[in-house]
């Protein structure tokens, strides 16, 4: 649908999807769709700044809406958005990712506004997210059976050290990526630590939209590759690099301590294998959000060779 609401359906592309998914059920594969995942149609983007339009919500729900509509009896599992903190931190803050809007010092971009716009992006985006929920909830859930979640990057933040800055450095840490999104989508508010440090920059949810927010999700979707370590900038002076603005909580991200790697280093530089991050990013995710469900939507690591890859499952699982 790549003029939105107000254009014509792809029936070609429909019918491409409904072969798909006949195909992999035929095969005893179960469906398991994401809605989007970083990419927006550019006519979109060309009329009203995608994301950074409330417009954005409408057309999203729209399609969602087709989607369930058109796939909705064979489709039990589906996704709003795939890693929305990812495409909102490179797409708006470091414009490494369409549309690629950033301003100095974290790129060097055309246009964009690095503190504002990752904000006002994810603002729209969870309200998106609600919107396509509720459409699923009221008109297709009874009949259909399936469920609606989102996938986050579920990262693991360890303290550098034992002292209580750190401590509460890799908590924010938590609160500016995957807490961003699920502290609203489940409680109808943003995290306290990123009012605290944000304030008047975050948008604000209306009374109406606190109510649509709360529980709105069946499922959390994690996709988890690596853990980091996470020294305080807040209280404490630190060097630029990966998470010590003020727009990422203050908070310095590393993959090793004192020369030592955070688990075991892969082929992709900073994407150190440490299987207790995930066992400690689904536990605290238990806690914090009352047992959610929650799915194992990515794992993996980079490497050439299979036998690494059955290792690492292996040690994911243990």
């Amino acid at each position: 649908i790549t003029e939105g609401r107000f254009g014509e359906i792809n029936e070609a592309g429909i019918k491409f999807y409904n072969n798909l998914i006949d195909g992999l059920l035929l095969k005893g594969i179960e469906p398991f769709i994401t809605l989007t995942h970083i990419d927006f149609p550019q006519e979109l983007e060309d009329r009203y700044g995608s994301w950074l339009s409330p417009e954005s919500q409408e057309d999203f729900e729209y399609y969602a809406d087709i989607c369930f509509k058109s796939f909705g009896d064979r489709v039990k599992y589906w996704v709003t958005f795939n890693q929305p903190d990812s495409q909102v931190k490179f797409g708006y803050l470091t414009g490494i990712f369409p549309p690629s809007h950033c301003s100095k010092p974290f790129g060097n971009c055309t246009y964009g506004d690095s503190e504002k716009e990752p904000f006002i992006a994810a603002h729209n985006i969870i309200l998106a997210h609600i919107a396509a929920v509720h459409v699923y909830r009221t008109k297709y859930q009874e009949t259909q059976g399936g469920s609606i979640g989102i996938v986050l990057n579920g990262a693991w933040y360890e303290p550098i050290s034992n002292s209580l800055v750190d401590k509460l450095a890799a908590e924010r840490a938590r609160s500016f990526t995957i807490n961003w999104f699920l502290e609203p989508i489940l409680h109808g508010r943003y995290p306290r630590q990123m009012q605290n440090i944000l304030g008047s920059i975050l948008p604000e949810f209306s009374t109406t939209e606190k109510q649509k927010l709360k529980q709105g999700l069946d499922f959390i979707g994690i996709n988890h590759y690596t853990s980091y370590y996470v020294q305080d900038c807040m209280f404490s002076a630190c060097e630029p690099g990966p998470g010590t603005s003020k727009m990422e909580g203050y908070c310095a991200q590393s993959s090793q301590k004192n020369g030592t790697p955070i688990g075991e280093p892969t082929e992709l530089a900073g994407k150190n294998v440490y299987p207790e991050g995930i066992e400690k990013i689904v536990t605290y995710l238990k806690n914090r959000y009352h047992n959610i469900p929650m799915i194992i939507t990515e794992n993996g690591r980079q490497d050439r060779t299979m036998s690494f890859k059955r290792i690492h499952l292996r040690n994911m699982l243990m």
